[in-house]
């Protein structure tokens, strides 16, 4: 470790001025910056010039200023409201790739080292000029000898390393917050930071990209109304894409689809089947369709363009979500609770009844609502930010489910405030539900369970000879945690003498009874040494009897 902060003195510098500047500087002093570098005190912010701004404002010209590892990480992170606070979600989502492009002379010596040929020998015309940059690479339109039209991706020059580097020197980071920082260790820093990486890694690979377009060609092959360009596979790599240029207008352009005569209803319906049939039949859907990244072309017909961020839901995470529908609909809060606990990791310590109270909470807010005006992207949030609160991790497929769901609905919306996108939503629920309904797969749901259980059943005499072995070597400890334990034992303690008492009860009225039938048998009085034995035993039972009654009545626990 030590070795690589030498390594990558002059970044950490980097990092640490940045921090600095925008009014962090407990966690640079907490982290130990001041320490290993020589910082300026004249970088330090001034009480009043930080409060002037949010948090998740200075979290996100932090990443801006650190360029585009962290801008990169910044809007990954924005698709993780379970993760991360709602108020930073916002700021997050405002981080943009707004870098200046980088030379032709790099472009063309990429190309040629990638392709192994010369530019002129791969295209017949090559614009000069990007069509657009990014913090990865930039795009250029071309032109391929057969005569057909391309959009060509280049990765910038040694963005890769540089990216690597960024993301060691915040792995060591992320292991000194946790160790010093409480809120980093209760986050998790390092668990974000490892999936936000995996994450960034697949973008830095093209030929992710080129698949994921040729998965979402073949969803739609039968269907003329959503279109999605060709990869050209001989002229693409890791770090060159090659793909069929397509010469649309923007779904955010309004003014410019009324102009071109486009149906503005149609274009909106079929982008939210288009997007239902990705989620809820395929189970493979496009994860960031913002109104740039979705074109309207002649004939009202929808192209998706750029697949290198993309969410897929599983036969089982499918279920789920249409339980937890379900649940929301019949207002059931045990319902939802157990949706949460199947879908998600639980932590130990998670408060059950807080947890339940903010499920009571949700539930309400849909209580008597129609579902034509239920949103599915905001339903999936508010899930989101109960996991959130109660620390409870949920896969990313499905944070990234909502994010695309909301971004879809407000893109439909803009197109035609009076589509309801519930109505096109429907028919997809209720085939997923048939789906889950189905014999087939209920009996290889049932099965599934059955093999889960079969396996413990099989593991358990191994399992339980282990815990016999380590309980011989005194390793197991016994930790048990419980809240409000003073109060817990004065209520064991009320309940154990409330049990001796009726025990005692119960014992003095057997005796009298045996004193009454011994008296009726020998025909005797009832005075016993002179003294009316059975009348004072009857008042006194009689006494004790109500003195219990009224101390259950009293504890409201009858």
């Amino acid at each position: 470790m030590i070795g690589k902060r030498m390594r990558h003195m002059s970044r950490y510098r980097d990092i640490a001025v940045a921090l600095l500047r925008h009014g962090f500087e407990m966690v640079v002093e907490e982290i130990g910056f001041s320490q290993l570098l020589s910082l300026p005190q004249r970088l330090r912010v001034d009480k009043k010039e930080k409060n002037e701004k949010t948090i998740g404002e200075r979290i996100r010209l932090v990443l801006e200023e650190l360029g585009p590892t962290f801008v990169k990480l910044g809007q990954l992170a924005s698709t993780r409201p379970d993760l991360i606070p709602e108020h930073i979600i916002r700021e997050l989502e405002k981080l943009q790739d707004q870098v200046p492009p980088f030379s032709f002379a790099d472009v063309r010596r990429i190309i040629e080292e990638e392709l192994g040929e010369k530019l002129d020998h791969i295209f017949h015309s090559f614009e000069e000029a990007p069509l657009a940059a990014a913090s990865i690479g930039q795009v250029h339109r071309a032109v391929l000898h057969s005569g057909e039209k391309v959009a060509v991706k280049i990765q910038r020059p040694h963005i890769a390393s540089i990216m690597e580097t960024d993301l060691e020197i915040l792995q060591d980071l992320t292991v000194l917050a946790e160790r010093r920082l409480a809120w980093a260790a209760q986050y998790q820093m390092r668990d974000i930071l490892d999936e936000l990486s995996k994450s960034l890694r697949l973008e830095l690979d093209y030929t992710v990209e080129a698949r994921n377009a040729e998965k979402f060609s073949k969803q739609f092959q039968s269907d003329p109304t959503i279109y999605v360009p060709k990869v050209f596979w001989d002229y693409s790599t890791k770090k060159v894409l090659t793909m069929e240029y397509v010469e649309g207008i923007k779904l955010g352009e309004l003014e410019r689809l009324k102009q071109r005569g486009y149906n503005l209803k149609i274009l909106a319906e079929r982008l939210a089947k288009g997007m239902f049939q990705q989620i809820f039949m395929k189970g493979f859907f496009h994860g960031d369709p913002h109104p740039g990244n979705v074109l309207a072309l002649p004939g009202n017909v929808i192209a998706f363009i750029d697949f290198g961020m993309v969410g897929r839901i599983t036969s089982e995470m499918k279920y789920h979500l249409s339980s937890f529908m379900i649940a929301l609909m019949r207002q059931s809060t045990d319902g939802i609770m157990k949706t949460i606990g199947d879908m998600g990791l639980v932590p130990d310590d998670v408060d059950v009844s807080q947890l339940r109270e903010d499920i009571e909470k949700l539930r309400e807010k849909y209580y008597h609502i129609p579902l034509s005006q239920v949103s599915l992207g905001v339903a999936v949030h508010d899930l989101l930010h109960v996991a959130f609160r109660h620390s409870i991790r949920i896969p990313s497929d499905l944070t990234l489910l909502g994010k695309a769901l909301l971004t879809v609905e407000g893109v439909v919306e803009k197109l035609d405030p009076d589509f309801s996108i519930i109505d096109i939503a429907e028919p997809f629920g209720r085939q997923l539900l048939k789906e889950r309904l189905r014999p087939k797969n209920v009996a290889e749901m049932a099965w599934k369970r059955l093999s889960d259980y079969g396996e413990l059943f099989v593991d358990l005499p191994k399992n339980v000879k282990e815990l016999t072995r380590l309980m011989k070597q005194g390793k197991v400890r016994l930790e048990i945690g419980i809240p409000d334990l003073d109060f817990l034992l004065r209520k064991l303690d009320q309940i154990s003498n409330r049990l001796s008492f009726s025990i005692v009860l119960l014992s003095f009225s057997i005796i009298m009874v045996g004193i009454i039938i011994g008296s009726s048998m020998g025909r005797q009085s009832t005075l016993l040494w002179k003294i009316p034995a059975i009348e004072i035993g009857f008042f006194v039972a009689t006494l004790m009897f109500c003195w219990l009654l009224y101390s259950i009545f009293r504890s409201g626990r009858f």
